[in-house]
Protein backbone atom coordinates (compact mmCIF):
# COMPACT_ATOMS: atom_id res chain seq x y z
CA UNK A 1 0.00 0.00 0.00
CA UNK A 2 2.81 1.93 0.50
CA UNK A 3 4.19 1.54 -2.71
CA UNK A 4 1.03 2.67 -4.35
CA UNK A 5 0.44 5.43 -2.01
CA UNK A 6 4.65 6.89 -3.46
CA UNK A 7 4.27 5.38 -7.59
CA UNK A 8 0.23 7.81 -7.38
CA UNK A 9 2.37 10.50 -5.46
CA UNK A 10 4.68 10.40 -8.41
CA UNK A 11 2.08 11.68 -10.61
CA UNK A 12 2.32 15.25 -8.97
CA UNK A 13 -1.64 15.77 -8.59
CA UNK A 14 -0.81 16.06 -4.40
CA UNK A 15 0.89 17.29 -1.77
CA UNK A 16 2.45 14.31 1.39
CA UNK A 17 0.17 16.94 3.47
CA UNK A 18 -3.35 16.62 0.86
CA UNK A 19 -2.53 12.87 1.54
CA UNK A 20 -1.98 12.46 5.11
CA UNK A 21 -5.50 14.65 5.27
CA UNK A 22 -7.50 12.40 3.24
CA UNK A 23 -6.84 9.69 5.12
CA UNK A 24 -7.87 11.89 7.92
CA UNK A 25 -11.15 12.40 6.29
CA UNK A 26 -11.96 8.30 6.33
CA UNK A 27 -15.11 9.02 7.77
CA UNK A 28 -14.92 7.88 11.68
CA UNK A 29 -16.94 4.64 12.01
CA UNK A 30 -14.99 3.15 8.32
CA UNK A 31 -11.88 4.79 9.83
CA UNK A 32 -12.31 1.98 13.43
CA UNK A 33 -13.57 -0.57 11.35
CA UNK A 34 -10.65 -0.44 8.62
CA UNK A 35 -6.84 -2.10 9.02
CA UNK A 36 -4.39 0.42 8.87
CA UNK A 37 -3.67 -0.26 5.15
CA UNK A 38 -7.28 -0.38 4.40
CA UNK A 39 -7.41 3.34 5.78
CA UNK A 40 -4.34 4.25 3.41
CA UNK A 41 -6.30 3.18 0.37
CA UNK A 42 -9.79 4.43 0.87
CA UNK A 43 -7.25 8.07 1.26
CA UNK A 44 -6.20 7.06 -2.03
CA UNK A 45 -9.47 6.30 -3.65
CA UNK A 46 -10.75 9.59 -2.37
CA UNK A 47 -7.82 11.75 -3.73
CA UNK A 48 -7.55 9.49 -6.99
CA UNK A 49 -11.73 10.53 -7.18
CA UNK A 50 -11.29 14.18 -6.04
CA UNK A 51 -8.21 14.66 -8.80
CA UNK A 52 -10.38 13.54 -11.58
CA UNK A 53 -7.50 10.96 -12.71
CA UNK A 54 -9.93 8.05 -13.64
CA UNK A 55 -13.11 8.41 -16.37
CA UNK A 56 -16.21 7.19 -15.55
CA UNK A 57 -14.94 3.78 -17.45
CA UNK A 58 -12.11 3.29 -14.79
CA UNK A 59 -9.14 4.52 -17.36
CA UNK A 60 -6.34 6.15 -16.00
CA UNK A 61 -6.08 10.12 -17.12
CA UNK A 62 -2.83 11.32 -15.67
CA UNK A 63 0.54 11.37 -17.19
CA UNK A 64 2.88 8.89 -15.36
CA UNK A 65 6.45 10.12 -15.29
CA UNK A 66 9.00 7.63 -15.91
CA UNK A 67 11.34 5.47 -13.52
CA UNK A 68 14.01 8.20 -13.63
CA UNK A 69 12.27 10.96 -12.39
CA UNK A 70 10.95 8.73 -9.81
CA UNK A 71 13.82 7.58 -8.71
CA UNK A 72 14.70 11.24 -8.43
CA UNK A 73 12.40 12.37 -6.65
CA UNK A 74 12.31 9.55 -4.16
CA UNK A 75 15.95 10.43 -3.48
CA UNK A 76 16.35 14.24 -3.42
CA UNK A 77 12.15 14.82 -1.76
CA UNK A 78 10.63 18.10 -2.73
CA UNK A 79 12.11 21.23 -1.16
CA UNK A 80 9.84 22.81 1.70
CA UNK A 81 11.28 26.12 2.03
CA UNK A 82 9.44 29.08 1.16
CA UNK A 83 10.59 33.17 0.82
CA UNK A 84 8.42 34.86 3.77
CA UNK A 85 7.59 38.62 3.74
CA UNK A 86 7.72 38.76 7.41
CA UNK A 87 10.53 38.70 9.87
CA UNK A 88 9.99 35.73 12.29
CA UNK A 89 8.44 36.69 15.70
CA UNK A 90 10.02 34.64 17.98
CA UNK A 91 13.77 34.41 18.54
CA UNK A 92 16.13 31.04 19.61
CA UNK A 93 15.69 31.01 23.70
CA UNK A 94 12.57 32.73 23.87
CA UNK A 95 9.31 30.97 26.12
CA UNK A 96 6.08 30.02 24.07
CA UNK A 97 2.97 28.85 24.67
CA UNK A 98 1.31 25.77 21.89
CA UNK A 99 -2.21 27.24 21.02
CA UNK A 100 -5.37 24.79 21.70
CA UNK A 101 -5.94 24.35 17.84
CA UNK A 102 -9.37 23.13 17.34
CA UNK A 103 -9.87 22.07 13.35
CA UNK A 104 -11.65 20.13 11.50
CA UNK A 105 -8.42 20.07 8.66
CA UNK A 106 -5.55 18.72 9.05
CA UNK A 107 -2.66 20.36 11.75
CA UNK A 108 1.08 18.98 12.54
CA UNK A 109 0.82 20.53 16.16
CA UNK A 110 0.36 17.39 18.52
CA UNK A 111 -2.32 17.54 20.67
CA UNK A 112 0.11 16.34 23.83
CA UNK A 113 1.68 19.40 23.31
CA UNK A 114 -0.85 22.22 22.99
CA UNK A 115 -1.51 24.48 25.86
CA UNK A 116 1.66 24.07 26.66
CA UNK A 117 5.13 26.23 27.29
CA UNK A 118 8.35 25.57 25.75
CA UNK A 119 12.04 27.01 24.21
CA UNK A 120 12.32 28.14 20.56
CA UNK A 121 15.28 26.02 20.57
CA UNK A 122 15.68 26.91 16.53
CA UNK A 123 14.53 28.80 14.11
CA UNK A 124 14.85 26.53 10.88
CA UNK A 125 13.74 29.43 8.10
CA UNK A 126 10.04 29.47 6.35
CA UNK A 127 8.74 26.20 5.34
CA UNK A 128 5.40 25.13 3.78
CA UNK A 129 3.03 25.13 6.58
CA UNK A 130 0.84 21.49 5.80
CA UNK A 131 -2.60 22.82 7.46
CA UNK A 132 -2.17 24.76 4.13
CA UNK A 133 -0.70 22.52 2.02
CA UNK A 134 -3.43 19.88 2.71
CA UNK A 135 -5.54 22.03 1.01
CA UNK A 136 -3.57 22.72 -1.52
CA UNK A 137 -2.02 26.05 -0.83
CA UNK A 138 1.79 26.27 -0.84
CA UNK A 139 2.23 29.10 1.39
CA UNK A 140 5.11 29.23 3.75
CA UNK A 141 5.59 30.14 7.45
CA UNK A 142 8.24 30.53 10.00
CA UNK A 143 9.30 27.23 11.75
CA UNK A 144 10.92 26.58 14.64
CA UNK A 145 12.29 23.57 16.26
CA UNK A 146 10.34 23.78 20.48
CA UNK A 147 11.66 22.38 23.31
CA UNK A 148 9.52 20.97 26.06
CA UNK A 149 10.00 19.59 29.80
CA UNK A 150 8.95 15.89 29.62
CA UNK A 151 7.98 15.37 32.87
CA UNK A 152 5.44 18.67 32.53
CA UNK A 153 4.18 16.68 29.22
CA UNK A 154 3.74 12.71 30.64
CA UNK A 155 4.66 13.32 34.48
CA UNK A 156 7.66 12.42 36.48
CA UNK A 157 8.05 8.48 35.38
CA UNK A 158 8.83 10.12 31.94
CA UNK A 159 12.17 8.63 30.12
CA UNK A 160 12.91 11.22 28.43
CA UNK A 161 14.11 14.94 30.08
CA UNK A 162 13.40 17.02 27.28
CA UNK A 163 11.58 16.29 23.88
CA UNK A 164 11.90 18.53 20.63
CA UNK A 165 8.97 19.40 18.69
CA UNK A 166 9.06 21.19 14.75
CA UNK A 167 5.92 24.04 14.85
CA UNK A 168 5.07 26.71 12.89
CA UNK A 169 4.82 30.18 13.82
CA UNK A 170 1.13 30.09 13.30
CA UNK A 171 0.84 27.71 16.06
CA UNK A 172 2.92 29.68 18.62
CA UNK A 173 1.92 32.61 21.00
CA UNK A 174 3.92 34.45 23.61
CA UNK A 175 3.31 32.62 27.28
CA UNK A 176 1.40 35.86 28.74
Amino acid sequence: MFALTLATGMLGQWTIDESRYARERVPPLTYLQNSYYETWLAALEQLISEKGLLTERGQWQAHVPGPKLAKKLLATGGPTDRNSDTAPEFCVGAKVRVRKIQTRGHTRAPGYVQGTTGTIAAHYGAHVIPDASALGEQRGEHLYSVAFVAAELWGQEAEASEIMVDLWESYLEGPE
